[in-house]
């Protein structure tokens, strides 16, 4: 049971038989808070205003560094210089060091993912300025994971100093690892897939894709899945593994646009009016900007038309730039159909009877 009586008794013993240790620790735990506060509000101030002077900005990361100590650092710091003027007991000297330990091990940690962080935004705005760099999901991914590991092997350092036999618990997790790898392995499975997509790039953020009956623009590549934007509005998740697997058409690796369409006349159409709407077609496509006729053929007696393919290239690779030369494209040809007299026929059939049957 905790005896408050006795906690006094010892402390009181403490005190009386250390009284200049415990003078010695006061005005030393005092003076290290002084001098900690002198640092933050000159020094610092002075090292601040001269990194504002220099071109480079991980000089000013640094100082922001140091800025972000607080008072937790300061208290645990002072405990920590004073405690070796004056004899505690072992056990009270050995949390006096742990604290100081978590404290310093915990904001030397944060310290260095802030410096991960200018990194990994210096990287982000070159990706931004020069497509062929890093992809920005793939920077986001790799500082995620740094950081993670920083956080890790803070965690073993803290545990290893207090006692703890990091060996024995590291080999503890391997062998744990193992039976998680074999429960995860579809979500570990798209993990790896991730790290494919980020450095083989078979497409990147904004890439406009086709993948089997699903198309639309990549919004962002996630650990664990690809989010695409379709041209309807909403958003498609497709797993990374998935992505790996299967065939993609990456639109925006094209520097043009191959594009096949067919139009029918009616079977009454004479010869001479098929000729004329061939050259009425080639026309059209070879007067407009942007675009370069490949061929103009018929092809074959459908149902109930007579076919044409047409085939051309848009030195373009945005769809919607297509639509609008296609549409053009249509309007055109419909107008000039309809001034030469041919026709563009229904998809009709003609059902013959015969009355003596």
């Amino acid at each position: 049971m905790f005896n408050i009586t006795e906690c006094y008794n010892t402390l009181v013993k403490l005190v009386l038989d250390n009284r200049a240790g415990i003078i010695t620790f006061i005005t030393t735990f005092l003076g290290s808070i002084i001098l900690l506060k002198v640092f933050e509000k000159i020094i610092l101030v002075r090292i601040k205003k001269l990194t504002k002077l220099t071109s480079g900005k991980l000089d000013d990361v640094i100082v922001q560094v140091i800025d972000s100590i607080r008072w937790p650092f300061y208290i645990t710091f002072a405990l920590f210089v004073s405690a070796k003027f004056v004899t505690f007991s072992s056990r009270i000297d050995t949390y006096i060091n742990y604290l100081f330990l978590i404290v310093f091990i915990y904001y030397l940690t944060k310290g260095i993912q802030r410096i991960i962080d200018f990194f990994a935004k210096k990287l982000l705005a070159n990706a931004k300025e020069d497509k062929d760099s890093l992809d920005p999901s793939a920077i986001l991914l790799i500082k995620r994971i740094t950081v993670g590991i920083v956080w890790g092997v803070a965690i073993i350092i803290v545990l290893q100093n207090l006692g703890y036999n990091v060996s024995a618990l590291v080999a503890g997790l391997g062998v744990g690892g193992i039976a998680i790898a074999f429960a995860l392995q579809n979500i570990l499975g798209d993990f790896f897939a991730a790290f494919s997509i980020y450095f083989d790039k078979p497409f990147e953020t904004g890439d406009y894709i086709v993948v089997g009956e699903d198309s639309g623009t990549v919004k962002k590549i996630g650990i664990k899945s690809t989010r695409i934007e379709t041209l309807r509005g909403e958003e498609l998740i497709i797993s990374n593994k998935k992505l790996t697997e299967t065939r993609i058409h990456n639109f925006k690796k094209m520097q043009k646009r191959r594009i096949t369409f067919k139009l029918g006349l009616g079977y009454d159409t004479p010869n001479k009016k098929l000729k004329k709407a061939k050259e009425i077609i080639k026309d059209i496509i070879q007067s407009m900007d942007g675009v370069d006729l490949e061929r103009v053929n018929f092809v074959g007696f459908g149902d109930f038309s007579l076919n044409f393919e047409i085939v051309y290239y848009l030195n373009s690779r945005d769809y919607s730039v297509y639509m609008e030369k296609q549409g053009e494209i249509n309007f055109k040809i419909k107008e000039r159909f309809e001034e030469e007299g041919i026709n563009i026929p229904y998809p009709t059939q003609t059902i013959k009877l015969n009355k003596n049957e």
